[in-house]
């Protein structure tokens, strides 16, 4: 590959950040104030466990699209690195951001255990699905997600380069870098959810298709369905946008494919497009 088609295909990738990022940021954002407000103004789902998993996502959602996908398009798309310029945004914006990932994960990973469990035939799994137990668990892991990633706050450091002298944002502790390359990034946000989320929803939309064959009062069959298809469409986004990113996450690890200049270019450009793809997934509204 030439020098030229590199530049070109940077060149689309700004493109794709400014074009394709900005609409998606606005769309997220109003699609998650949108399904906030659904979801706290319907009594029906203020006393839904499941309900309130989507609610939680929705709200943190909102939050990573701010953080996350704004900066990521000033970074991408105009070439403005704020944390270049202040250390405190440099540390700060990969907390916000990483925490607010790992929670949204973990709540439609719940959410779509919750609907497996409620809506299977078995008595004793179904009382693990109320509110209380909910608002529990979400609280233990906002808990967990807020302490583990801590870490960015201490590891993330203003670097000069000494050859070009320009400043970067980077972990400073190569323990810390080896984990969230090869455990944070690729597993725990990257590949487990996906196959938490298809798992379990496959299983709860094979739950959905035995209700007709269960006596159940109408109200409930029909809040099941409803609740399921919200938790399918989200997991079917979630594995169509998030495998393509994982996927160029865990090539970009590989050191025989990025000692190649011209390959390292070509990959950087599609992690550019495949991020923009990965931030897809919390900008899609499910009402």
């Amino acid at each position: 590959m030439s020098a030229s088609n590199t530049s070109t295909f940077i060149f689309i990738a700004q493109q794709v950040s400014i074009y394709f990022g900005i609409p998606m940021l606005i769309a997220g954002v109003l699609g998650g104030i949108f399904n906030t407000i659904v979801f706290l103004s319907l009594r029906t789902f203020r006393q839904n466990s499941c309900a309130f998993y989507l609610t939680i996502m929705s709200i943190v959602n909102i939050g990573l699209l701010i953080a996350g996908l704004f900066s990521r398009i000033m970074i991408s798309g105009f070439n403005i690195d704020w944390g270049q310029s202040s250390l405190f945004y440099c540390k700060f914006r990969l907390f916000l951001l990483n925490t607010f990932t790992l929670i949204s994960l973990i709540c439609i990973s719940l959410a779509t255990i919750d609907q497996y469990f409620g809506t299977c035939s078995y008595p004793r799994w179904q009382r693990w699905c109320n509110f209380k137990f909910a608002y529990r668990l979400v609280t233990v892991f906002v808990l967990i997600a807020i302490v583990h990633n801590i870490q960015y706050c201490l590891f993330y450091n203003q670097i000069q380069s000494p050859i070009t002298g320009k400043i970067s944002c980077k972990i400073t502790n190569e323990i810390f870098a080896q984990y969230v390359s090869y455990w944070f990034n690729i597993v725990f946000i990257g590949f487990l959810p996906i196959i938490i989320t298809t798992l379990f929803g496959s299983l709860a939309y094979y739950n959905i298709q035995q209700l007709r064959f269960r006596t159940l009062p109408l109200f409930r069959r029909e809040l099941d369905k409803q609740l399921t298809i919200m938790v399918l469409v989200q997991t079917a986004t979630s594995f169509f946008t998030l495998t393509p990113f994982n996927i160029l996450s865990a090539l970009s690890l590989n050191t025989s494919i990025m000692n190649d200049p011209i390959l390292a270019e070509k990959i950087q450009g599609l992690l550019t497009i495949g991020i923009f793809l990965y931030y897809l997934t919390f900008a899609v509204s499910i009402n």
